[in-house]
């Protein structure tokens, strides 16, 4: 082929003018359909972000034609509701007033709690067709798509009465699902006057009135976090636990960082289970020491801590941290939940609920169900299992331990109920310079077969023992003795 030949080269020119033009076209076509792809996946996956978004209309428009959904208690009774005012517009309304403020939430100037999760549901209606015409021709509004809560009134009344003026929160779990039962948080407010006192309580930042302290607060556990601490012996050191030893003389220096027990107690001699009972802190830095970092870090891990806890609300991130580079110092402290070491009340009610659960942990849930204001359901929860997050047998150790804390240790205030309960006390620092203390209590009932996993935190009250035990007390009176 002669390529000098004008012809020949016009030809070849055109031909790869054309491959070029194929090519680009192809490689825009290819990128506009994986645009298309892209954007249809987004919108599947991320509904209820692009409802919420600020520059959709959908929401006022579906509010324009529906009226807001109710919000129900499981026993049925009425958490949140629209009613007309006498001027013809509308009001949410609260029947049981701040009871359920954070849990439930509000719904003007902004939203939070179960107004806020399930919005999108609330101000849709799924009614048929033959039902909207019904209220089309009365001229009115069709009704909105209602939420059925997990909440059980009296547990979360016996509750709120427990928590009083106290600064922090209760929260209360069934063991074998994960169903949220009660949730409470103090200091609260009224969600039926949050328009006219948003500004007192919006500015309020010392008080938090609005920070729901059962999900998203964030506390040092103190010696509740000798669940986890009992937990890693056991796996690592199995039957060797039926041999620990320790004598406790009210502190323990290691590498020059020393530990003391709480107001400077001395154990004497513990074993295991009653550095446990007695809540030791000098024998769990001890333990602390001995442990293989790699696996802590771990089980650490494995148990959600700097993780996202698996939760349709919004909550805090917990923080325990080990590593070859943590200093004795830091180990030790961490060992007995102080340091740097945070967790939320419900971070801490899963782990326990997963040792009363035979090792298996649950993932909490709040909303049972949507429904039609028919009464066809739309979408209804199911337990949902983490999986298994301990071996069973370290798990039911753990749980014999707590019960031991109830009949010979810091728990004996719930040694005389009714019923069987097993926990762990805690009173936890939070500032360098001072000694007051978090007081918690974490444990389910009964203990040979556990029903409901109970988690209190008070702000700055002393001793859990002493102060949030009696308030568990309470809490468990309600469910049992009814």
């Amino acid at each position: 082929m002669n390529n000098n030949n004008p012809d020949v080269r016009t030809r070849e020119e055109k031909r790869a003018a054309r491959h070029r033009i194929y090519f680009v076209g192809g490689l825009f076509a290819a990128l506009f359909v994986s645009m298309m792809i892209y954007i249809c996946s987004y919108a599947l996956t991320h509904q209820e972000e692009l409802f919420e978004n600020d520059y959709n209309g959908r929401e006022e428009m579906l509010l324009g034609q529906n009226r807001r959904g109710t919000i129900y208690a499981a026993d049925g009774q009425i958490l949140a509701q629209t009613v007309d005012n006498a001027d013809g517009t509308e009001k949410r309304t609260y029947p049981f007033g701040s009871l359920f403020a954070q849990i439930i939430g509000y719904d003007e100037l902004g939203r939070s709690g179960v107004e806020a999760l399930e919005n999108r549901q609330l101000v849709r209606s799924d009614l048929s067709i033959a039902e909207k015409t019904a209220y089309d021709s009365r001229g009115e509004k069709y009704p909105g798509n209602d939420v059925v809560t997990t909440l059980d009134p009296a547990l979360q009344q016996a509750a709120g009465d427990a928590l009083g003026i106290y600064k922090g929160a209760i929260i209360v779990t069934e063991v074998g699902t994960g169903r949220i039962l009660a949730c409470v948080s103090r200091p609260d407010y009224d969600p039926n006057t949050i328009r006219e006192n948003w500004n007192e309580i919006s500015g309020d930042n010392e008080a938090g009135r609005l920070l729901n302290r059962a999900t998203q607060g964030k506390y040092p556990p103190g010696s509740t976090f000798k669940i986890v601490d009992a937990l890693e012996y056991l796996q690592e050191f199995g039957e060797g636990a039926d041999c620990y030893q320790f004598t406790c003389s009210g502190s323990f220096t290691a590498d020059g960082e020393s530990i003391h027990c709480y107001h400077g107690q001395t154990h004497g001699t513990v074993n295991f289970d009653k550095s446990f009972a007695q809540s030791c802190n000098s024998s769990f830095a001890n333990m602390g020491l001995k442990f293989d970092r790699g696996a802590f870090a771990q089980t650490l891990t494995k148990l959600y801590f700097g993780k996202d806890l698996p939760c349709e609300l919004p909550t805090s991130t917990s923080r325990a941290e080990i590593s070859s580079l943590s200093t004795t110092g830091e180990v030790m402290q961490l060992s007995i939940g102080q340091g740097e070491t945070t967790m939320s009340p419900l971070h801490l009610n899963m782990i326990t609920a997963m040792i009363a659960n035979h090792g298996v942990m649950m993932q909490p849930y709040v909303v049972e169900r949507v429904q039609t204001a028919s009464g066809t359901i739309l979408k209804s929860a199911r337990p949902r299992s983490l999986g298994q997050q301990a071996d069973p047998a370290s798990a039911d150790r753990v749980a014999q331990m707590m019960r031991k804390v109830v009949t010979e240790g810091t728990g004996r205030k719930l040694s005389d109920a009714a019923y069987e309960a097993a926990g762990k006390t805690g009173s936890a620092e939070f500032r360098d310079l001072d000694t007051i203390s978090h007081a918690w209590f974490t444990g389910f009932a009964p203990a040979s077969d556990p029903q409901i996993c109970v988690t209190v935190v008070l702000e700055g009250a002393g001793s859990g023992g002493d102060y949030a035990v009696p308030m568990a007390r309470r809490v468990f009176d309600a469910w049992f003795i009814r």
